[in-house]
C-alpha cells in the first residue's frame, strides 16, 4: 500500500511509498560517511517527518539510533553524549547552541549531520569548528535502492536513554524484537487496524511517541499524526483537523483537558479510543464527555509493555493482567523471595521468548548484571498483584521522580543545585501534583552564614536543566533528616511535603525561558 497515508503532519503528507524509498536514500547515505552497523548514531530532532526518515533509515543498516531528549543541556547533556561514545550526530539547526556550550567537554564527537528546515546553511558555533558538518539534505541524494542485508530481529535498533534513578541516565540497549513487540502490543491494545489516525503530540525521541504511536501505525497500515507538542488549546481542534480516530494522554494531558470548561461539541470529537498512562480517579467521566472508551497499561523502556485490559475497565487503579504468553512476572520482596497476592513489593519480569526485554544497559555490564539480578529483570517499580491477576502499580522504588510524562533523577537535580556556591547540601523529592503524577520539591541547606533567594537559585538552575526539571517548590532549612550512617532520609521530607513556608514556583510568578 504504498500510496496509504503514514505520517501526517502540517507540513507534509509521508505515505508509506516515500517513507520507504526515502529511509533507503538515508540509509546509503550514512552508509557512504562510513557509519556502520553496531555504530551510536545521535539523533537530536524536533517532531518532524525527517524524525521518522532517520529512525528507518538507520534501522535499515543496522546502525544504533540514540535518541536525545531536545529539552536538555549542560552536564546532563554531556553525559549522554559521551556516555553513547558516538562519533556521528544528527541534530536540529536550533540545537547548535546548546552543543556549543559544552563542546570543551566533548570526548568522542567528530561529525555533525545537521537539519535546517529553514534552509539558510546555520553557522556553527565557533565552539564547534573542529567538527566536521554535513548539510541533512546530502544524506538523502543518495540511491534509493535497499541498502542490503536488514538487521537481526536480535541485532541492537536503539539506545534510549531512561533518567537515572540512583546514579547518571542510563543507555538501555533495544533490540528490533523489543521495540517491535512493544508496538505490537499497542496495536493489540489500541485495537488499531487501516483507516484509524493516531493523533498522540509526544516526542519522537520517548518510546510512546515512537513506537506507541508511529511504529503500531506501521503494523496496522493506519497513519499516525506527527505535531510539535502537546497543546491544551490546540488538542480538540488538531484532532478534528486531522480526523483522529485514536490516541495516547499521558495522565496530566487527559488530566488538563479534562479541567477545561465544558464546550457544546464536547462529545463530537473523532477521537473513539484513547490510552491514558496513568489513568486518574475522573478518567470516566472524561471518557463519558468526549464519547471515547479508555484504557491503561504499565510500561517502562526496560520493561516495554507488557500489561493488557479491557476498554472501559470500572477500576481505574489498574494497570491490567500480564501478557502471560509472552511473559512471566513475580512480585518479590528484597531478597527477590515471592511475596503474597495483595503484598506490594518489586515487580520483577522476563519473556517467554528471547529479545522481548531490555539487552542491557549500553556500556554498562555491571548495571545490565545488578538489573538482571537471579535471572529476573527488575523494573524499579513497587506493584501488587490481586489473587485475580491484575496489577496495580503503587510507586517508584527509587527516587525518581514522574513529572507530567517526564522521569527526572533526584540524584542529578541535586548535582547541579550543590554546584551553587551558596549551597551546602540538598535532597530533591517528588511531592504530589493537582495535575496527576508529581512535582519536583527541593529542602536546601545553606552555607553557614550565606543567604539565598528560591528565585535567584531558580535563575541559576534554569540554564543548565530542561525546564521540567527545575524544583517548583523550595524549602530553606537548617539540616536535613539522616539515618545513622549519614544518608538522607527522603521519606521524611515527602510526608511532610509542601508547608505553607514553601516557596512555590507557580504561585509566585516565576515563569521559566522556554
Amino acid at each position: 500500500m504504498p500510496d496509504a497515508p503514514f505520517i501526517l503532519s502540517d507540513q507534509r503528507t509521508l505515505t508509506y511509498g516515500e517513507a520507504h524509498h526515502d529511509s533507503n536514500r538515508l540509509a546509503n547515505g550514512t552508509m557512504a560517511l562510513g557509519i556502520e552497523a553496531g555504530e551510536a548514531v545521535l539523533v537530536a530532532m524536533p517532531n518532524v517527518v525527517e524524525f521518522i526518515l532517520v529512525w528507518l533509515g538507520l534501522g535499515k543498516t543496522g546502525a544504533v539510533q540514540v535518541p536525545v531528549n531536545t529539552a536538555l543541556r549542560g552536564t546532563l547533556l554531556t553525559h549522554i553524549i559521551n556516555d553513547s561514545a558516538a562519533r556521528t550526530m544528527i541534530t536540529a539547526a536550533g540545537f547548535l547552541d546548546r552543543l556549543g556550550e559544552v563542546a570543551g567537554d566533548l570526548r568522542y564527537l567528530e561529525r555533525l549531520i545537521v537539519f535546517d528546515p529553514s534552509s539558510t546553511h546555520a553557522t556553527l558555533p565557533h565552539a564547534l569548528s573542529h567538527l566536521d558538518r554535513i548539510d541533512f539534505p546530502h544524506l538523502l541524494d543518495a540511491e534509493d535502492t535497499p541498502p542490503g542485508d536488514l538487521p537481526r530481529h536480535h541485532g541492537l535498533k536503539a539506545v534510549m536513554y531512561t533518567s537515572g534513578t540512583t546514579g547518571p541516565s542510563k543507555g538501555v540497549m533495544i533490540s528490533h524484537r523489543q521495540a517491535y513487540g512493544y508496538a505490537h502490543g499497542n496495536f493489540e491494545l489500541m485495537d488499531l487496524e487501516p483507516g484509524d489516525v493516531y493523533y498522540a503530540p509526544l516526542p519522537l525521541f520517548h518510546i510512546a511517541g515512537q513506537w506507541a504511536m508511529c511504529y503500531s501505525s506501521m503494523i496496522a497500515g493506519s497513519a499516525a499524526v506527527v505535531t510539535e507538542r502537546f497543546s491544551v488549546e490546540r488538542f480538540w481542534a488538531d484532532a478534528r483537523r486531522f480526523g483522529a480516530s485514536v490516541t495516547f494522554f499521558l495522565g496530566a494531558m487527559a488530566n488538563f483537558l479534562a479541567r477545561q470548561p465544558r464546550q457544546p461539541d464536547d462529545s463530537d470529537v473523532p477521537i473513539e479510543r484513547a490510552l491514558i498512562v496513568p489513568m486518574f480517579p475522573d478518567a470516566g467521566d472524561f471518557a463519558r464527555r468526549f464519547g471515547m472508551r479508555i484504557k491503561t497499561t504499565y510500561g517502562s523502556t526496560e520493561v516495554s509493555a507488557p500489561h493488557r485490559m479491557d476498554w472501559n475497565d470500572p477500576d481505574w487503579k489498574t494497570c491490567g493482567k500480564l501478557a502471560d504468553e509472552l511473559y512471566e512476572a513475580r512480585i518479590v520482596d528484597a531478597n527477590d523471595e515471592e511475596v503474597p497476592d495483595g503484598t506490594v513489593g518489586e515487580f520483577v519480569i522476563r519473556g517467554r521468548e528471547p529479545w522481548l526485554l531490555m539487552s542491557g544497559y549500553w556500556r554498562h555490564p555491571e548495571w545490565t548484571e545488578k538489573a538482571w539480578s537471579n535471572l529476573w529483570l527488575h523494573s524499579g517499580d513497587a506493584m501488587m498483584r490481586k489473587p485475580n491477576g491484575r496489577y496495580y502499580f503503587v510507586d517508584r522504588m527509587s527516587d525518581s521522580i514522574r513529572r507530567r510524562g517526564e522521569n527526572i533523577s533526584s540524584l542529578e537535580v541535586e548535582n547541579e543545585i550543590n554546584l551553587h556556591e551558596d549551597v551546602l547540601e540538598c535532597a530533591v523529592f517528588p511531592v504530589p501534583s493537582e495535575h496527576t503524577e508529581e512535582e519536583v520539591m527541593a529542602t536546601v541547606i545553606l552555607q553557614p552564614g550565606r543567604t539565598l533567594d528560591p528565585e535567584t537559585l531558580i535563575r541559576f538552575l534554569e540554564p543548565r536543566m530542561a525546564r521540567f526539571m527545575v524544583p517548583r517548590y523550595i524549602d530553606v532549612a537548617e539540616s536535613l533528616p539522616k539515618t545513622p550512617t549519614g544518608k538522607i532520609r527522603k521519606v521524611a521530607l515527602r510526608q511532610t511535603g509542601v508547608t505553607s513556608s514553601t516557596f512555590d514556583r507557580e504561585k509566585a510568578g516565576v515563569t521559566l525561558i522556554r
